[in-house]
């Protein structure tokens, strides 16, 4: 009897064609979460590729017959390592083909915030003839401080870009990356040192329990009252009250977010009522291009998988 993959992805996100690469191998369901026949395809199922579903206990016990777990992503945080482990599921992500895409929507957030653009977009379709307000002013990146909180595949990418910007570039990460340093003329400094020297800080961090609210009250107000927050990696790495709060109270001079503690952001969230913030619908990876080699990259996974072979991306706890 064929296996079973089901793929809980839309097929913008999974092209036919490799689709019909999984199906050489076993039988290929897609369907949605929400769907009503979802449990039931659930129960029979020996891989699924999935994006932020949660794959905790409940989930694996609806699914007792599941091998590997792919997700189509580079964080998985919503998947539970250590149940999949137990049950010997095999866990996989997708790393490295999404860090340029990550990267330059980073320095979009950064020319957005410090160029004003939101305003000068705005200024242009609804003041500029009418002379009603002045024309917005940005600042300056030249001479700036960029300091980086993680210095991974994502964080080196953004630092690469900025060799093309007159900025002093600063990082800090639980491990040092000497050979990083010294092809990105990075220097390493504490967390509170880097917290206060900054004007622009880029979070690029994963989800973990060490890492959540990682930027809260205390964080935010040893900040410059002009520094920029950029956020690309997780939401919950962040306390969003508190930066709520730090926007509305002038402790720092503005935020670019493109991921949130609750996604979608909810209506009337405090956020999206700032001026001084730009949001974005996590799409991080969101391009034709990057969204194509996830899918192989999953593809290749459960592929291998399939064949008997070990999965070439299993996270880091699994490879051991």
């Amino acid at each position: 009897m064929k296996r079973k993959v089901l793929l809980s992805l839309g097929k913008r996100n999974f092209p036919e064609d490799l689709v019909e690469v999984l199906r050489s191998s076993a039988e290929v369901i897609c369907i949605s979460p929400s769907d009503p026949g979802y449990n039931e395809v659930l129960k029979g199922v020996d891989a699924v590729v999935v994006g932020m579903e949660t794959i905790d206990e409940e989930y694996l016990s609806r699914a007792p017959k599941l091998k590997i777990v792919a997700r189509f992503g580079v964080g998985y945080d919503s998947v539970d390592v250590e149940a999949c482990s137990r049950r010997g599921i095999h866990v996989t992500h997708t790393p490295g083909v999404l860090s340029a895409a990550v990267a330059d929507l980073t320095w979009g957030l950064i020319l957005t915030l410090t160029r004003g653009l939101v305003d000068a977009d705005r200024f242009a379709r609804e003041d500029w003839v009418k002379r009603t307000s002045r024309l917005p002013f940005g600042s300056d990146l030249e001479r700036k401080t960029l300091g980086f909180i993680g210095l991974g595949r994502i964080g080196s990418e953004v630092a690469r870009r900025a060799q093309g910007f007159d900025v002093k570039l600063i990082y800090n990460d639980v491990v040092r990356r000497p050979d990083v340093e010294e092809d990105l003329s990075v220097e390493y400094v504490e967390f509170d040192e880097l917290l206060r020297e900054a004007d622009i800080i880029s979070l690029h961090v994963p989800l973990l329990p060490s890492t959540r609210h990682l930027i809260g009250r205390r964080e935010l107000k040893l900040m410059k009252p002009t520094a920029l927050l950029i956020n690309t990696s997780r939401g919950s790495v962040i306390d969003q009250e508190a930066l709520a709060e730090a926007l509305e109270e002038g402790w720092i001079g503005g935020a670019g977010l493109d991921v949130f503690e609750e996604e979608p952001l909810p209506l009337g969230d405090r956020l999206a009522g700032l001026p001084n913030v730009v949001l974005t619908p996590h799409i991080g990876s969101a391009t034709v291009e990057t969204r194509r080699k996830m899918a192989t990259v999953c593809a290749e996974n459960v592929k291998a998988f399939l064949e008997g072979k070990k999965p070439p991306n299993l996270v880091p706890e699994q490879r051991t």
